[in-house]
């Protein structure tokens, strides 16, 4: 490093020192207290944004119109930070608080996502999923016209997956033991919950495969499956392989005529 480059470092670590800090309490107004917590925040100068708008949150008249877009930027402040779980809580109180505010479907969807970004994997505990799930259905049921219905509906979906990926993994490793049993329950749960999953058709995979197994050898069982995953995935070859050699079920005897 040069002798210029360090003084130029030290210049401009001393300016950074002789600058003021951000102190809430120094202005005069509420809206220019917004105003530079707004620009903090888009500087991504989280501390600073989060301190000014929490401030706002406590300050500001509940009529206020500023109030909602405050706890707004507060929530934002906390997923800049990675605060996810704040963020949620931050959301979802700016839904709860004014409902009929046009931000108010936007901050469910996003405490939705917030909650979400906490459960990183699906074999970890699901709790802050479910809490997703909760602030999304609640969404499309409170505000059915949103223009957010189709990111929901995508993110539900994607959380329903996961959901049935840890019920799969779970009966997996029962059915890698031959616990077959205990396997086919969490199998059986997979497709009453979660129809459409991929994980609902590798679940009856392996209802078939465990019914087929030596250990068990339940026929009419595998013939019950076999019909169902042929007549939902017709042309999947992981079904072709499983059901190969099983038979349709016998259809029931026609009724006489009255």
């Amino acid at each position: 490093m040069t002798l210029r480059t360090r003084l130029s470092v030290v210049l401009l670590a001393a300016l950074a020192a002789c600058a003021p800090a951000f102190k809430p309490s120094r202005f005069s107004s509420n809206e220019k207290l917004f105003e530079a917590s707004l620009e903090r925040l888009k500087k991504k100068k989280w501390d600073d944004a989060a301190a000014g708008f929490e401030k706002l949150t406590l300050d500001l008249s509940s009529r206020d119109t500023l109030l909602p877009l405050a706890h707004l930027y507060l929530a934002r402040t906390h997923t800049g930070r990675s605060e996810h779980l704040l963020a949620a809580q931050e959301y979802s109180k700016l839904a709860e608080s004014f409902g009929d505010d046009s931000l108010a479907d936007d901050a469910l969807f996003e405490s939705g996502k917030s909650y979400s970004r906490l459960w990183v994997r699906p074999a970890l505990d699901p709790q802050y999923g479910q809490l997703a799930q909760v602030q999304y259905r609640l969404m499309l049921t409170l505000y059915p016209d949103s223009p957010r219905k189709k990111d929901t509906e995508a993110e539900l979906l994607r959380l329903e997956e996961w959901f049935a990926t840890k019920d799969f993994e779970t009966g997996d490793g029962y059915f890698r033991r031959k616990a077959y049993d205990s396997a086919i329950i969490y199998f059986r749960d997979i497709v009453k919950n979660f129809p459409n999953t991929d994980k609902a058709r590798l679940a009856m995979i392996r209802m078939v495969q465990a019914y087929r197994s030596p250990l068990m050898n339940y026929k009419e069982d595998a013939k019950e499956v076999c019909a169902t995953l042929r007549s939902l995935y017709p042309t999947d070859k992981q079904v072709g392989v499983a059901c190969q050699g099983v038979a349709a079920p016998a259809a029931e005897p026609a009724k006489p005529a009255p």
